[in-house]
């Protein structure tokens, strides 16, 4: 028997994703941009420094999750067909996680500016769910 004839893989398996489908979801950068909104508010509404400062802390750290979860979704999620049936795509995920980023979001505590993050997380999240059904 030849030794490399040993560590040929009897059966081949394929995944357009890292790991079988169902690990992947937009709802985790969704879940941190409503704590996001939550925290803007909440810092709108309160005067006292130390709190406002630990809100802008909070807020940035989850401005950085939001941006690792579409990251994340963007370059292990979806593949060369999902960018070629939606062209938009890859427009759609710049603009957010720029709105998750330094000019958006992490660098503002307005709750519109959070609005709009999640209305592109939303929009990401429709061809995501789109992408699951085919």
């Amino acid at each position: 028997m030849r030794l490399p004839r040993l560590f040929t893989p009897r059966t081949v398996a394929s995944a357009h994703c890292d790991l079988p489908c169902g690990v992947y979801d937009p709802a985790q950068a969704r879940i941190e941009a409503e704590s996001i909104k939550a925290i803007c508010e909440k810092y709108q509404a309160n005067d006292d420094p130390e709190f406002r400062t630990r809100a802008l802390l909070i807020k940035e750290q989850r401005a950085e999750l939001v941006k690792h979860h579409l990251w994340v979704l963007w370059t292990d999620y979806f593949k060369a067909p999902h960018f070629e049936k939606y062209p938009q795509l890859h427009g759609l995920f710049n603009e957010a996680t720029k709105l998750a980023g330094a000019s958006g979001a992490k660098g503002s505590a307005d709750p519109e500016v959070a609005d709009r993050l999640l209305a592109k997380i939303n929009e990401i999240a429709e061809i995501f769910w789109e992408t699951k059904q085919a």
